[in-house]
């Protein structure tokens, strides 16, 4: 389940100052890069053939996940992730990655073609993180921040966000109500502010591909404990809350249709 914010939370803005979660995720990296889905292939091809070159920087890499398509349409890719755990998962797959925060990481004067983040930018302070990219992308270079978001059909949502509201969780993010796909629009939003006070970027356009698969309960429940903060969590109520989400998806048959849409925002230097 997504633990970002919805729209109108009031830390929809500044969830990077939640980065501690994020910084969670490498706790258990196989198991993340495992369940977490992936991005449709024309997301890549589609940024690529507008940049100047295939110099990309990947922000928060992860395990590389972000990074697969784009290396597969001939991209060379470098990673900077904080989380040296999950880094060492896409080293792995042949990727390149320092660790660093992006704030805080060194260019030393190179320059990439593209800047790219999947599922990761609003951990980043999104002016800061601006400027940053702005200083290392070549001419006609353009960022591309993007986020999967998925919508199992609605009564499963429903009986998902009942079972959330049971279990005391202590998350302090919890299922945004309505359209996953939709509620990323925040997400969005606050991206294109970023950059635009950051400065030196034309007008964003957004990109949005529709997807959709079949999700066993397995699957769902290996993935729901990759989501923000689903560490933290005690381990009995984990165990609580993953017993009522297999429950629900045992009621529906054991597997679901998830609806997913890829969504992004496409800057360009100006």
């Amino acid at each position: 389940m997504p633990t970002v914010p919805s729209r109108g939370d009031d830390h929809a803005s500044d969830s990077h100052r939640f980065r501690k979660i994020a910084e969670g995720f490498g706790a258990d990296a196989e198991r993340y890069d495992r369940a977490r889905p992936r991005y449709p292939a024309a997301l890549a091809k589609a940024v690529l053939a507008d940049l100047p070159g295939t110099a990309v920087l990947d922000v928060g890499v992860g395990t590389g996940i972000s990074s697969l398509h784009f290396v597969d349409a001939g991209a060379v890719v470098l990673g900077v992730d904080p989380d040296e755990r999950m880094a060492a998962v896409a080293r792995a797959r042949g990727l390149n990655v320092e660790i660093a925060s992006f704030e805080q990481w060194e260019p030393r004067e190179r320059r990439f073609d593209g800047v790219i983040s999947g599922q990761t930018w609003h951990w980043v302070d999104p002016v800061a993180g601006a400027r940053k990219a702005a200083a290392v992308l070549n001419p006609g270079g353009s960022i591309t921040v993007f986020w999967n978001a998925g919508d199992p059909p609605e009564s499963l949502a429903a009986r998902f966000a009942e079972v959330y509201r049971t279990v005391d969780t202590g998350l302090p993010f919890t299922p945004s109500k309505g359209s996953q796909r939709d509620g990323y629009a925040a997400m969005l939003d606050r991206a294109a502010e970023g950059l635009a006070e950051a400065g030196g970027f034309a007008k964003p356009r957004r990109l949005r591909f529709d997807w959709e698969t079949v999700v066993s309960r397995d699957v769902f429940l290996d993935q729901v404990q990759t989501s923000g903060g689903h560490n933290r969590i005690a381990p009995e109520k984990l165990a609580e809350l993953l017993a009522g989400l297999g429950a629900a998806i045992d009621a529906v048959g054991g597997e679901f249709t998830m609806r997913y849409a890829t969504v992004g925002l496409v800057c360009a230097l100006a």
